[in-house]
């Protein structure tokens, strides 16, 4: 009789269990415009495996990489319409969308990586993170890219003589493309899915990058020259749909931002790595590098520029930024 019970027991048990429904697994889509194995991709696998853990896989990252969902422009079209739900993507395409982001596009406004992540990590960029919203896009938090650097298929380049007249690539980024003009280049803006064919076919000198899209782009297959010019810091963003997050409960909020900040620090570790190994890489892999690049040279000529940055940005933002410690 006991056997009996305790067997029916159990049946009702697991024909209880068996009726509850299951958890339902919520894809969302994350898109970025390098490849899997860039920066980009090393800030996305982080994003997903903290948000997965964090919710016991509840939300599952799909990544779309290499542009697979457009440019970025049309990628942060599509957070602001929900139809992508969340993307890594640069300060060149979100200043369109937010301009105060294109400060940190000034070029040698930041000195190093440990001033720009202290800047970035302040006061200045959060409250930068918190306009996004008025957009219909959350920015969960500031990624990097790290400094940039020219190369080209022409001549090396270390002083602003040798960079004159050089058909240089950039991002459809007015800050970027007044200095180079003020150095004496010829800057082409261009959609970045569009730059390998243009390179190959010569259309372009050139194109301007930091070393962790240099070396995860492959571009030592297609330029000849590097020259560590670093005139520029390149933040990157990690934002989320607001129409999608808005949709979460304030625990899910908080997880979501915590991936966030675990992408952030995943692509900061991946620049560390790529400073320290990424030279070495590229003239293993046949460019020839100029390391001794008279950046004072560079910078004298883009001060002449700083005018015009002053009336697009508060003085006192860029001042604060400079002196930031």
């Amino acid at each position: 009789m006991r056997k009996t019970w305790l067997a029916a027991t159990i049946f009702a048990a697991c024909a209880a269990t068996a009726a509850l429904p299951a958890v339902a697994q919520t894809p969302l889509k994350m898109a970025y415009a390098l490849s899997t194995s860039s920066h980009y991709g090393a800030g996305a696998d982080a994003f997903a495996k903290s948000i997965e853990t964090a919710t016991n896989g509840q939300y599952k990252v799909e990544q779309f990489a290499n542009s697979a969902l457009g440019g970025e422009r049309e990628v942060i079209e599509g957070l602001q319409i929900g139809t992508i739900d969340m993307a890594i993507v640069s300060t060149g395409a979100t200043l369109n969308f937010v301009p105060e982001t294109g400060v940190f596009d000034i070029p040698f406004l930041l000195r190093d990586l440990d001033h720009a992540r202290k800047v970035l990590d302040s006061k200045i960029g959060q409250d930068m993170l918190a306009k996004f919203p008025d957009r219909g896009i959350v920015a969960l938090a500031w990624g990097e890219q790290g400094f940039r650097h020219l190369t080209n298929n022409v001549r090396p380049v270390k002083t602003p003589a040798d960079a004159k007249g050089l058909k240089i690539r950039t991002t459809e980024n007015p800050i970027h493309i007044a200095a180079f003009r003020a150095i004496g280049i010829l800057p082409t803006p261009m959609a970045w899915p569009e730059v390998a064919t243009a390179l190959q076919q010569g259309t372009i000198d050139g194109q301007e990058n930091p070393l962790s899209v240099i070396t995860s782009a492959k571009l030592s297959q297609i330029q000849k020259h590097l020259s560590l010019t670093g005139h520029v810091y390149g933040p990157a963003l990690v934002l989320m749909s607001a129409s999608v997050y808005d949709g979460l409960s304030d625990e899910d909020k908080a997880k979501f931002k915590a991936a966030g900040k675990a992408s952030a620090q995943a692509m900061r570790d991946y620049v560390d790595d790529i400073e320290k190994t990424g030279v070495a890489q590229l003239r293993k892999e046949g460019m020839e590098v100029t390391t001794d690049v008279d950046r004072p040279a560079f910078a004298a000529l883009v001060e002449t520029v700083y005018p015009e940055y002053y009336k697009k940005f508060d003085k006192k933002l860029i001042d604060a930024i400079r002196d930031t410690k």
